[in-house]
């Protein structure tokens, strides 16, 4: 659903109630078309997410954490120097439009005070963030549009400040009266659907809900116009209910979920038309929480997929032919149990010398392994002589046992190889960051998987472990990747630390920070849940969680990264909750 002008203004009124007086702390702008805002004062601090992207641009408070570039972008610079310490004054909507104005009380270099104006305009392709000085005209803005030289509408520094021409045609949906509408309706001769009529004809509705006032009142969401029987009257009616919600502001948030657990649309009033799909309608508890999860946590989640995607791939390869090679090497392994019957054919050829001959093709003698009168048949080699026969018969035998020997001791290795390749796996999984998938890269070029370029030799990419603050009090870390979970037991961790990890399943290394201290009950099972949310067990329910002292916990010999033994440990069982998992996360 595109970020309405109806949806805009209830995301508006929730941010009045939120940001108004607070004053901005930080500015970040960790993409091209983003900005994070950090608010402080009143209740306490916020982050105010400002995105102009395209398909994407919205305001919000967000609780998602991003990664900021090395050196910040000449708009974000441009800004902290304008924006930092301003108070937010208010926050308004022109009537039925996609954008937002910021009204904010800055301070210049000698502590004048004065009134500047953060205006986002949220309109498809030309999103923009535009900020002005109290005389409108425009300081600078995320993007520069147009030349001095034409008559369109301008965006740059210096000219002063145009709104966004409104566009020709529509009728203003929140102005719309009886008579309007019957003079609108009457003069109509559409030829296609109602949802397409009425995206037409009004402004301020997105297509979703003209395809949900059409389900609502013919239950098809491509009702023909020509159709209608009533003279419009049932959808004058449900359109008219949906005006005085929106002039009374009963807004509610609600995202449409499919089948996959992801979000599909969101909404300001509940969406019927999907209910017969499958699909679920989940209330959310504000518009900025709906949002927060519609766009960027499901986006986050679809750039590092998109970002891992060829590591990824390079390591299922990888752990795909393992697997295959441990298939063949099991299977060769079997067929080694029939070493002692090549052994006792050669005992029982060597007893019979002088029964036989040269160029004999079978032997069939008496088996002093089995019952007395059994009779074992053996096949020769004719062009052998019997002696020969009985010494491939020995050679077969002791080549069979040392492939017992190697094929062992390979399977071992392949089995931990494939371990490994699956802790890879469940890194990237987990990877919440650029730096976080690099410091797996680099992890991979040690451990042989990925090339060493040269210009990378010695480039190291660190990043913090996880950082929890328990609801008793006590420091919790958890490692992102085996490199990380490596560092933190053995260099991070104090031998008397508690370490936790899920049982026999891939997933990070959590510590509990003790200083001396017993962690409490509730520390220790928070603990048992973050292990269990960053996991490969993160859906599947209740999980049983090992957790010992960091002194009783060894690297495995010329094993790989994070791959460790561990003893003298109990299990709890934990169950993940991403709620709480993020409420102590610091």
């Amino acid at each position: 659903m595109p970020f309405d002008a109806i949806c805009i203004s209830a995301v508006r009124e929730e941010l009045a109630e939120k940001i108004i007086g607070k004053k901005i702390d930080k500015i970040r702008q960790p993409e091209r078309d983003m900005l994070i805002i950090s608010l402080r004062g009143g209740q306490g601090g916020s982050n105010l997410l400002i995105s102009a992207g395209v398909g994407d641009a919205r305001v919000h408070l967000t609780d998602t954490r991003f990664e900021n570039p090395p050196k910040p972008p000449m708009f974000c610079m441009l800004l902290r120097k304008h924006l930092l310490g301003a108070k937010v004054v208010d926050i308004v909507q022109p009537q039925s439009e996609r954008v937002i104005i910021i009204t904010l009380l800055a301070a210049d270099s000698f502590g004048v005070y004065s009134e500047k104006k953060l205006t986002v305009e949220l309109i498809g392709h030309s999103a923009n963030i535009i900020l002005t000085g109290s005389d409108g005209i425009i300081i600078d803005c995320l993007r520069r549009v147009g030349s001095v030289l034409t008559d369109k509408r301008c965006v740059l520094p210096g000219l002063f400040y145009k709104p966004p021409i409104p566009q020709e045609g529509k009728t203003d949906f929140l102005c719309l009266t009886n008579e309007l509408w019957r003079r609108i309706y009457d003069d109509s001769n559409a030829a296609g659907s109602v949802d397409k009529w009425l995206l037409s004809v009004f402004s301020g509705l997105s297509p979703l809900i003209c395809r949900e006032l059409s389900w609502r009142v013919f239950a098809q969401t491509d009702f023909q116009f020509s159709k209608i029987s009533d003279n419009g009257e049932s959808l004058k009616n449900d359109l008219f209910r949906l005006l005085d919600k929106a002039r009374a502001r009963d807004f509610e948030p609600f995202l449409i979920i499919g089948t996959d657990g992801v979000p599909l649309d969101f909404s300001f009033i509940p969406i019927k038309q999907y209910e017969s799909g499958g699909f679920t309608l989940r209330k959310e508890t504000s518009f900025s929480k709906m949002l927060d999860i519609y766009y960027t946590q499901t986006a986050l989640i679809r750039h590092a997929n998109q970002r891992n995607s060829a590591t990824r791939k390079l390591i299922k390869n990888a752990r795909d032919k393992i697997t295959r090679k441990l298939v063949l090497q099991n299977e060769q392994l079997n067929k080694t149990s029939d070493r002692e019957y090549l052994r006792e054919c050669g005992d029982i050829i060597k007893a019979n010398l002088h029964l036989m001959t040269r160029g004999q093709s079978l032997l069939e003698a008496d088996d002093f392994y089995a019952d007395p009168g059994v009779i074992r048949k053996i096949k020769l080699d004719p062009t052998k002589t019997p002696q020969q026969n009985a010494a491939k018969y020995y050679k077969d035998y002791a080549k069979a046992k040392n492939s017992i020997i190697h094929l062992t001791e390979q399977i071992q290795i392949g089995e931990r190889e494939r371990v490994y390749l699956e802790s890879v796996l469940e890194a990237l999984a987990m990877a919440e960051s650029e730096s976080d998938l690099q410091e797996i890269r680099d992890e991979l070029m040690k451990t042989g998987y990925i090339k060493v370029r040269k210009q990378l030799k010695g480039k190291q990419h660190k990043t913090a472990h996880m950082r929890f603050v328990s609801s008793g009090g006590f420091t919790i870390y958890a490692g992102k990747n085996n490199i990380q979970n490596e560092g933190l037991t053995f260099k991070t961790a104090s031998r008397t630390d508690i370490w936790l990890h899920t049982q026999k399943i891939h997933g990070s290394h959590v510590v509990i920070v003790c200083n001396g201290a017993l962690p409490d009950e509730t520390t220790l099972y928070e603990a048992a849940m973050i292990a269990v949310y960053y996991s490969a067990a993160r859906s599947s329910g209740k999980t049983a969680v090992d957790y010992t002292l960091i002194k009783n916990v060894k690297k495995q010999p010329g094993g790989r990264p994070g791959m460790v033994y561990y003893t003298d440990y109990k299990t709890i069982i934990a169950e993940p909750d991403e709620e709480v998992v993020n409420r102590i996360r610091s």
